[in-house]
């Protein structure tokens, strides 16, 4: 979830875990989605690959501050699916994911609090299972250079801690770097020093990125 310092946490990329209890079977698919269609089409994909499941149970997060939440129980006793795999991928401080459990019946009847344990761990294995990604609200600054700085100015640049997140080629150099929006001035001031002001900055669009790995 988004932080005070403009972060929030998703996963890098989908994950299926499995666990079981009493001899049901909870499918867990986690993925990384950036709207409600999105998230839709990931459980319409997960009951097409499992057609066999009885339940297909679902809960999704996303937005910088978690300010999109939807959940389904689909068929199981109201509150024991999609609320806690919600509270599961809240308490993992998770946004911008979906996560369907396939419940495949093993003959033993849970009750309401098995169930909700249940589908709490299957969440949470896969959330643990997930490599994290963190994002970042930045303003991306380009920074444009001749091909006599450029060069040495990206290396300084990276040396900084600022990674360029695209770097082009043309009449000059175009380099590319986010920069949390309260230190736009200062990083421009440090260009003009770094360059004696032979190059030229510019603030381009705040949006959140995915921080560097």
């Amino acid at each position: 979830m988004a932080a005070a310092s403009g972060t929030y946490t998703t996963v890098a990329a989908r994950v299926r875990t499995e666990i079981e209890i009493e001899r049901s079977r909870f499918v867990c698919v986690l993925e990384r989605v950036g709207d409600e269609d999105a998230a839709r089409e990931v459980v319409a994909a997960v009951r097409a690959a499992e057609p066999k499941a009885r339940h297909h149970c679902t809960a999704f997060v996303i937005g910088a501050r978690g300010e999109l939440v939807r959940s389904s129980d689909d068929g199981e006793p109201s509150g024991t699916a999609g609320q806690p795999m919600l509270e599961a991928l809240r308490g993992e401080g998770l946004s911008d994911v979906v996560a369907v459990v396939s419940r495949y019946f093993g003959g033993l009847l849970l009750g309401t609090g098995g169930l909700v344990r249940a589908y709490t761990a299957s969440v949470q294995a896969s959330a643990r299972a997930a490599t994290r990604v963190t994002r970042s609200l930045r303003t991306t600054v380009e920074v444009h250079a001749d091909y006599e700085r450029g060069p040495s100015l990206e290396a300084e640049l990276r040396r900084l801690g600022h990674v360029p997140l695209h770097v082009e080629y043309g009449a000059g150099m175009r380099i590319d770097v986010g920069v949390p929006p309260a230190d736009t001035d200062a990083f421009a001031a440090r260009i003009a020093e770094l360059t004696g002001g032979a190059a030229r900055v510019e603030p381009a669009a705040t949006a959140y990125v995915d921080d560097p790995a």
